[in-house]
């Protein structure tokens, strides 16, 4: 799977779990005597928000990615590519999180609430490393894709050629 793939349905999938986790947290609360769970909760989101945003403001990528694009393994051929296998691999950690959280809904609303608040700051902070890659890869003329490796295991890139783009500068001579 390429890695900006992999980084856009991260970002797609951890938003769509904070608003899973969400309703569940409004429908977990309409059904408790406690009326302030809902006020305390929109608030959490909010300030997950504001955290988010402000943690992914940048364009350019974060160092954690930028060690990982730097220590590729170069290769000549495409790896096998199974992008189901590779996120259910690398998610299962935000899919733990949706799961026990909507489990332990019913001992009080405040946890998918407070999960909620997690995965939004996620999928706000990872919003635009996708196309700070892509511009990586466009102006190397590499594509990097997810090797597969243990769900435990730190994750690995392969480095394989692909086609570099070039951009005519103002006057016509070269970038």
């Amino acid at each position: 799977m390429r890695f900006v793939d992999f980084l856009r349905a991260t970002v797609l999938l951890s938003a769509g779990a904070a608003t899973t986790l969400g309703v569940l947290t409004i429908v977990a609360a309409g059904g408790t005597q406690n009326d302030q769970v809902v006020p305390y909760a929109v608030g959490w989101w909010v300030l997950a928000t504001l955290t988010g945003t402000y943690i992914g403001r940048r364009n350019e990528v974060n160092p954690p990615i930028a060690r990982l694009l730097a220590d590729a393994k170069a290769a000549t051929m495409m790896p096998e590519v199974r992008p189901g296998a590779t996120m259910a691999n690398r998610l299962w950690p935000l899919l733990l999180v949706v799961v026990a959280a909507g489990a332990l809904s019913f001992l009080g609303p405040q946890i998918p609430g407070i999960a909620t608040g997690f995965t939004i700051i996620w999928s706000l902070a990872w919003r635009r490393q996708e196309s700070a890659v892509q511009a990586i890869e466009e102006r190397d003329g590499v594509s990097f894709f997810v090797e597969r490796s243990s769900p435990v295991a730190p994750m690995q890139l392969v480095r394989v050629p692909g086609l570099r783009r070039e951009r005519p500068s103002i006057n016509g001579v070269g970038p």
